[in-house]
């Protein structure tokens, strides 16, 4: 993998991160999300510190990727519990095998 310099902006700062060329897109939509995250504290909170407002934003979107994660993790098990209510609906409905 060959690694490119990619200049990300956040806060009107600018950081210059190396990734690979098919994880650009990704790496620059993450650094839109964060900066949007950032302005958004910056206009709510009394902080002004930059490193305690990357902080506080590094915190939100982590809990907010805890819970997706979560409720991923819920309806993929209503989905298995749905799909053995169905499976045994099937078999029942069936001949049996001979």
């Amino acid at each position: 993998m060959n690694s490119i310099p990619v200049t990300v902006r956040l806060l009107d700062r600018e950081f210059l991160v190396s990734c690979g060329e098919e994880e650009r897109a990704g790496l620059l939509a993450a650094a839109g999300l964060l900066d949007g995250k950032l302005r958004e504290l910056r206009g709510v909170t009394r902080t002004v510190g930059f490193d305690r407002l990357a902080v506080l934003a590094a915190l939100s979107l982590t809990h907010d990727l805890v819970q997706l994660r979560e409720r991923h993790a819920e309806r993929e098990r209503e989905l298995l519990h749905s799909l053995g209510l169905l499976r045994r609906k099937l078999e029942a409905a069936l001949p049996p095998a001979s």
